[in-house]
């Protein structure tokens, strides 16, 4: 099966905890601080592999965690860095917030690589904290937690040339017969539930990828049928074959439906060069239609081609047309450029906060304040009384003061609940 979409959690390590040591040797009785600072957490990285086809491994796994920074040691020792992870996507892998579906990436080259998550910051060991006036610190930092977030995961294929068409128009026997590809073939609708792709060869070893896009219908932009699973397969092409159904009703018809959802979609797709075939000429009511689609067609300025993709005719020159049209259209440019590759960060001001009542206390919102929280050692009284300082100067206690908060009442800040007190 063809995965081309998936929903992932992805987490950064942690970072280690920074170390209160002293140093304690024979000839050296009043010796200072010696503890370590914590190493700094693994990053979450996507990079391209020109290898893989699909987004498979996302389904059979769903949660991804970098590895947490070693924690500091004795003498000064800084603990080891966290491994990052590096998660391998094919080319043509846009990622999205979840939560928001903002765009974060958009990978397209082989080798090309986004940092999504950064990991968080081992904490400081006491000798960070030494200073004139407090030359024994007992004092340390916890590990700044990793960060957390849900993805989305689209990929769209990256193909010179995208056919499109109805249903049973041909476009399968066609890709077949260009190339080394062999797509399942039956004459009822919807036999490519996925998309397929060829590469197809040239006399001087010249080569170009064409993509079968499986057959779209009326409301295809709306989601009916395959629709947009599918629909976002031709935005990476550069020039589109639209294959017309000689042995249809109406060939023209289906023609112009095809065009409106194409526009319909996406205002860029039915701007794209398209070479417009007629298939099945090997059939009488081919044979009939095409002075009138010919005509049509043409009076709309697209260049018009006729051929049987079963019998081979006119399939060769069908081929050096496309080579032509796609050595004049544009190259295809990301949605993100590889210098605007968008990395999660932290919010502007990291200094914001939000105090709410909740049952049983009081909750307050916001991501120094919190990292703070997770990175101070409670069993400590000096860090403890750091910890209200940071409270004072952050603004927060007056706030909480002013808000109506009682000696006795709960604090909750991240995952840590506290008990006010005068």
């Amino acid at each position: 099966m063809f995965y081309d979409q998936a929903k992932i959690s992805i987490r950064s390590g942690d970072g280690g905890d920074g170390m209160i040591s002293f140093r304690r040797e024979k000839f050296v009785p009043f010796g200072g601080p010696s503890g370590g600072d914590g190493g700094k957490g693994g990053d979450i990285v996507f990079v391209v592999n020109e290898k893989a086809n699909s987004l498979v491994r996302f389904h059979r796994q769903v949660h991804f965690k970098a590895g947490s920074g070693g924690h500091g040691g004795t003498s000064n020792k800084t603990g080891a860095d966290g491994e990052t992870l590096r998660l391998e996507v094919p080319a043509g892998t846009v990622i999205r917030d979840a939560n928001s579906s903002a765009l974060l990436a958009d990978l397209t080259q082989p080798g090309q690589e986004v940092t999504i998550l950064t990991g968080g910051q081992g904490g400081r060991g006491n000798a960070r904290f030494a200073s004139s006036t407090n030359q024994a610190p007992r004092i340390a930092e916890r590990g700044e937690p990793g960060q957390q977030l849900w993805l989305t995961l689209e990929l769209k294929l990256i193909a010179d040339v995208g056919i499109v068409g109805v249903p049973n128009a041909g476009k399968s026997t066609l890709l077949a017969a260009v190339s080394a590809a062999r797509p399942k073939i039956a004459g009822y609708p919807f036999t490519t539930l996925e998309p397929n792709l060829g590469v197809v060869q040239f006399d001087d070893h010249d080569t170009l990828v064409m993509a079968d896009i499986p057959g779209l219908i009326e409301g295809a932009a709306s989601g009916v049928g395959l629709g947009h699973d599918f629909l976002r397969h031709i935005e990476r092409t550069r020039v589109l074959i639209h294959l017309l159904d000689g042995s249809a009703a109406n060939p023209l018809e289906d023609w112009a439906m095809i065009n409106q959802e194409l526009a319909l979609y996406d205002a860029n797709l039915d701007q794209k060069p398209q070479l417009v075939v007629l298939n099945k000429m090997d059939l009488p009511d081919a044979v009939a239609w095409e002075p009138l689609v010919a005509e049509q067609v043409e009076a709309a300025g697209y260049p018009f081609m006729s051929i049987s993709a079963v019998s081979g005719q006119g399939v060769r020159a069908m081929l050096y047309r496309v080579r032509h049209m796609l050595d004049a259209a544009p190259q295809p440019s990301p949605a993100v450029a590889a210098d605007e590759l968008i990395v999660i960060s932290p919010p502007p001001d990291e200094a914001a906060f939000a105090i709410e009542r909740e049952r049983g206390g009081w909750r307050v919102r916001g991501p120094r304040i919190e990292r703070v929280a997770a990175m101070t050692y409670w069993e400590f009284d000096a860090t403890v009384l750091r910890f209200q300082r940071i409270l004072e100067s952050l603004g927060i206690t007056e706030a909480l003061e002013d808000a109506g908060i009682q000696p006795g009442d709960m604090v909750f800040i991240g995952d840590e609940e506290l008990e006010w007190s005068e």
